[in-house]
């Protein structure tokens, strides 16, 4: 149940939610409108949660041996037509570039939608022996894709994002490393952004273009649809022969490296979003939050309150912690309802008669939870409410998906848990495409993936009734 609405401004998530995200990412001061469709501005303080998640990964995707690259923004239409089902699966979203200046160019420019093909062809020159592998590149950049409906950080005509691409000597060595980075996507949504993720792997109708596997993270947001939240993929040799990426290997013999790649984007922070936010706002998990503490000043025009406010803060902010205080003229009625806008995790208040008793009041942005604390604790006692806010945050969550995952075992079961409670259904399948492609024109939903923790939920399919030995997970999707 959302909470009680207190800003009134916002849309309540339970009569439109589409219109509540909207709401929540312009009024908390995330995204602007530019004049295209589908591109937008990224406001100081959406850009501060994107530099955030930039900051822990990049640390976990050095610790792991991989090194940052750029690659130019454009690609040659002849290097994209190289794989040809890689082109085929962007082909409709690829943007071109027709002419330099007043000349029309000889060649259309491609704006690049994911960057496997500048890899490709960089790594034909470059790559020569077995000692030259692996070659583990990550670049920051952003992306073009010309998509037909959009949606600020869920489905962007330009977003940023970070994309892997490794080249490895064996088939072993490139599975490893595609299994190495979903299991770190898997522990940073889950321990930092505090979203519960189902892995495994993706149909082949589901699967990356070009790839042979694709492998992905999936969670369930509070309107109980899915968001693909990063994907890993396995190319096998299929783009080193398109592109005649050759080396020696150990016993001289030519051979062909096996390719992977791996991204996530900026629709995590709409995934933040729609997983932890209510009806007053934006509510951040800690661990991620520019700011995880504000510090209000009350009665702020009597002696001492705020220099012990600004105390507070100095105190805190040594001890580690993210900190701002307030003491612009707004009230504190004002404040308050504006940093719930803006899902900082922890307030804390003091006044006058706090100062006389030397404490604090607290309160929590995910349960409005408020709770004295001794000044004399402070460096103790505040961490330890963060870290119970993000644990919390990740349980609610957690208890969301499973509440409203449901196994199916007809397709008549299936399509009545979707018209009547909405949610995960877990089904066997028989892993024949016209199932796949029934479940999504009869029931509505799509399969997210055959998770790797396995259920027998029957033993056929319950499109065709052959005999089936995957589950998949189906849901509606972002």
């Amino acid at each position: 149940m959302a909470k009680e609405k207190k800003v009134q401004q916002i849309t309540d998530m339970d009569v439109d939610f589409a219109q509540w995200f909207t709401d929540v990412v312009t009024k908390a001061g995330l995204i602007d409108y530019s004049g295209i469709k589908g591109f937008y501005i990224m406001r100081p303080y959406g850009y501060a949660i994107w530099e955030n998640i930039q900051a822990v990964l990049d640390k976990r995707f050095k610790e792991t041996g991989h090194e940052n690259v750029s690659m130019p923004v454009l690609i040659p239409e002849s290097l994209l037509q190289k794989e040809k089902d890689h082109v085929e699966g962007f082909a409709p979203e690829v943007a071109w570039v027709t002419h330099g200046g007043s000349e029309k160019l000889q060649e259309r420019l491609c704006v690049r939608p994911t960057s496997e093909t500048l890899f490709c062809d960089h790594w034909s020159h470059v790559v020569h022996s077995w000692r030259d592998l692996p070659m583990k590149y990550n670049q920051w950049c952003s992306v073009l894709r010309w998509e037909k409906t959009t949606r600020p950080f869920l489905r962007g005509r330009e977003f940023l994002w970070q994309e892997g691409h490794t080249l490895h000597r064996t088939k072993e060595e490139a599975e490893f490393e595609t299994q190495q980075m979903l299991d770190i996507y898997a522990d940073f949504c889950e321990n930092w952004l505090a979203m519960p993720v189902i892995k495994g792997r993706k149909t082949d109708k589901e699967k990356f273009a070009g790839a042979e596997a694709t492998y992905t993270v999936e969670c369930m947001m509070h309107d109980k649809k899915a968001l693909q939240s990063g994907t890993t993929h396995y190319f096998g040799d299929g783009f080193a022969r398109a592109f005649d990426i050759t080396f020696s290997d150990k016993d001289n013999t030519l051979q062909y490296p096996h390719q992977t790649s791996w991204g996530l984007s900026t629709r995590l922070i709409g995934g933040l979003i729609m997983t932890h936010g209510d009806n007053n706002g934006l509510v951040l998990p800690p661990k991620i939050a520019p700011t995880q503490v504000v510090v209000i000043p009350v009665a702020s025009h009597k002696p001492g309150v705020i220099d012990k406010a600004q105390e507070l803060t100095d105190r805190l902010k040594a001890a580690g912690v993210r900190v701002k205080i307030d003491v612009s003229d707004q009230s504190p009625g004002w404040k308050f309802a504006e940093y719930e806008m803006k899902g900082i995790p922890l307030r804390i208040e003091i006044g006058p008669r706090d100062i006389e008793n030397n404490q604090c009041m607290t309160a929590r942005r995910d349960s409005g939870e408020k709770k004295v604390v001794s000044l004399e604790e402070l460096e103790t006692a505040i961490p330890a409410l963060l870290d119970d806010i993000q644990t919390g945050l990740f349980n609610k969550a957690l208890a969301n998906r499973e509440n409203n995952t449901w196994a199916a075992t007809s397709m008549e079961e299936a399509k009545e848990i979707i018209d009547t409670k909405g949610g995960f259904i877990k089904t066997m399948w028989c892993g024949d495409l016209e199932c796949e492609m029934k479940m999504k024109e009869e029931v509505g939903v799509s399969s997210r993936c055959m998770p790797f923790a396995q259920e027998h939920i029957s033993d056929t399919c319950p499109c065709c009734g052959k005999p089936a030995e995957k589950m998949v997970v189906w849901g509606v999707a972002y």
